[in-house]
């Protein structure tokens, strides 16, 4: 053997010693033939025995699949982190450049890192709910919102429940009309069941003023408050309008025609086939006797031939009863024979004087026909209480039992405006529904009972409303938008679709009025329209729903209006999810 290959075998076991962590040496002909073959030569045959291979060694073998289990983990390591611990809780975890900028840039910049902040730190309240406040803004569309925000906050601004953390749409459509009422609508909400246009608490196999289909109990459609007071708990109902209107009467009543408030409206044949009218069904029917809270107007419906007056006026279009009831005085009865304590209350004054600590169940009916809108009410205690009073005293006796409480407000005048073409009416009536919130959260907040609280507001149905034009930004909401460029005649930014006397012609000029000769803040002013009709006609969009606390995340895309119901009875484990406590229990001990 060559002395240069020599060296180089001893070179080779030289450095494998001086690692000292595999036993084993080069073949020291594989060392001469990898040198005799790089200078031409002819290797020398085998002489020597093959020694172990390194690559063949248990230590290699078990330090690679150590290292590629190693690998694997990391892999793996990454992949979790980037796809869970990546969401973040806090905004501080979250790296982005100070860049400054324009000052006209900046400003959209901050908001939009001040609303990505509160998106990051959204939390999902999973708890089972223990009460449910649900606030609907009769005729309350996106428009509407839209027009009342700006109204009150400008552009910039936002209501109560736009901060709330979840929302989605819902589809308003009733069984049989693409443009529904609000007595469908409601019992869609309440019951969980698309009805038919203008019938309540009945479903689909009820034509409207059908009375014989709806005497089937295999027809009547039951409700959350229903759902609650099997369960035990606390109900009631708070509205600006009549208590026997179309909303707060899906609650509790089966009514094949929501006009049979009374049995003044009521055909004879129906009478004579013992369909109940609404009023009687909220004093004689068991969901309606169960009511703790009752909250509203409507004394027309509910005694016979009460007296008007300019400060309580009677809605003359709906009817009022003359067979002699006072339903008033049949509901104290019927408490005073149950034993319980009850109140009935009629005014400001006996509102605020109401021991509501004390107080099991509560009828308030504070005028002949709806309340005065908000801008309206007398304030004394002679007067009628608004939205935000009626329903923090609601809460106030809901609050007396350990089983949870529901209930429902209604801003109902905001529809009423609507339909007389009055947007400035129902803005306002907007505001009065967003203090009343506001109200409740704070009332919650003390009780320290927000977090255990489902908190809803949505709408029952749109308007036509429309926003127009290119108004300037921050310019007033109820004044002008522009000038056609067809007529020459300026035009509002409200206008409607359908409306009350909203069709307005200048007959010197067979053009449409020019309303910048009118004051278009004045609160009786109406908006123009596109179609002239006995009233404003109800719009067929989408509305929306906010929702935060227990559960509120349910809440979540566009969901059909029926879904409300059963996201209230799954939160508060009633209906029929109440039997659900074993498999509620079993998913929390053993999370999926």
């Amino acid at each position: 053997m060559s002395s240069t290959a020599t060296n180089s075998n001893n070179t080779d076991h030289s450095k494998l010693s001086d690692v000292g962590l595999i036993e084993v040496q080069l073949d020291s002909l594989d060392s001469t033939h990898n040198f005799a073959t790089s200078n031409g030569g002819t290797p020398r045959s085998k002489t020597q025995p093959d020694q172990k291979n390194v690559f063949k060694s248990k230590v290699f073998i078990i330090a690679v699949s150590f290292s590629s289990v190693l690998m694997i983990a990391m892999c793996i390591g990454f992949l979790v982190h980037y796809e869970f611990a990546g969401d973040v809780s806090d905004m501080e975890t979250v790296a982005y450049w100070h860049v400054k900028l324009p000052e006209q840039q900046q400003v959209w910049y901050d908001r939009g890192i001040d609303e990505l902040r509160l998106a990051l730190n959204r939390e999902l309240n999973r708890r089972r709910a223990k009460n449910v406040v649900l606030f609907v803004g009769d005729g309350m569309g996106p428009n509407t919102v839209t027009a009342a925000r700006i109204y009150r906050y400008k552009e910039e601004g936002l209501l109560s429940w736009e901060r709330f953390p979840h929302m989605g749409l819902l589809k308003t459509y009733c069984a049989d009309k693409q443009v529904p009422d609000s007595f469908s609508t409601a019992t869609a909400l309440f019951g969980g069941v698309k009805v038919n246009y203008e019938t309540g608490g009945v479903d689909a196999n009820v034509p409207l003023a059908n009375c014989t289909a709806s005497l089937n109990e295999k027809n009547h459609v039951q409700t959350i408050l229903n759902w609650a007071q099997v369960d035990g708990m606390r109900t009631g109902f708070v509205t600006t309008t009549r208590v026997t209107h179309a909303t707060p009467a899906a609650l509790y009543a089966h009514v094949a025609d929501r006009r049979w408030e009374s049995e003044a409206t009521m055909p004879a044949e129906a009478l004579q086939q013992g369909c109940l009218d609404i009023g009687r069904q909220l004093v004689q029917h068991a969901t309606g006797r169960q009511i703790n809270v009752i909250m509203g107007g409507g004394r027309q419906m509910l005694v016979s031939n009460v007296t008007d007056s300019a400060s309580d006026p009677l809605d003359t279009w709906a009817g009022h009863s003359t067979d002699g009831r006072n339903l008033i005085k049949d509901w104290t009865d019927y408490k005073a024979d149950q034993g319980v304590s009850h109140a009935v209350v009629q005014n400001n004054g006996e509102l605020r004087q109401l021991d509501a600590q004390n107080t099991d169940y509560v009828l308030g009916i504070f005028a002949n026909g709806h309340l005065k809108y908000d801008h309206e009410r007398d304030q004394s205690d002679a007067g009628m209480p608004s939205l935000s009073n009626m329903t923090i005293r609601a809460l106030e006796v809901l609050g007396n039992s350990d089983k949870g409480y529901l209930l429902v407000v209604e801003a109902g005048m905001i529809d009423q405006a609507h339909h007389r073409g009055n947007a400035r009416k129902a803005l306002s009536e907007v505001i009065a529904l967003n203090e009343a919130v506001q109200a409740v959260q704070a009332y919650l907040k003390k009780k320290d009972q927000l977090d255990e609280t489902l908190l809803i507001v949505t709408a029952d149905h749109a308007h036509s409303l429309t926003i127009n034009g290119h108004p300037d930004r921050g310019a007033d909401i109820l004044g002008m938008a522009g000038t056609s460029k067809t007529e020459g005649t300026p035009y509002t930014t409200l206008t409607y679709g359908t409306s009350y006397e909203g069709f307005q012609v200048d007959a010197e000029r067979m053009q449409r009025k020019n309303p910048a000769l009118t004051d278009t803040t004045d609160w009786e002013y109406t908006q123009q329209a596109a179609i002239n009709t006995n009233e404003n006609l109800h719009g067929g969009s989408d509305v929306t729903i906010h929702a935060r606390g227990a559960m509120s995340y349910l809440f979540h895309g566009v969901h059909e209006q029926s879904y409300v119901a059963h996201v209230i009875s799954y939160a508060l484990r009633i209906g029929r999810f109440r039997d659900s406590t074993i498999a509620e229990s079993l998913a929390e001990l053993m999370p999926l």
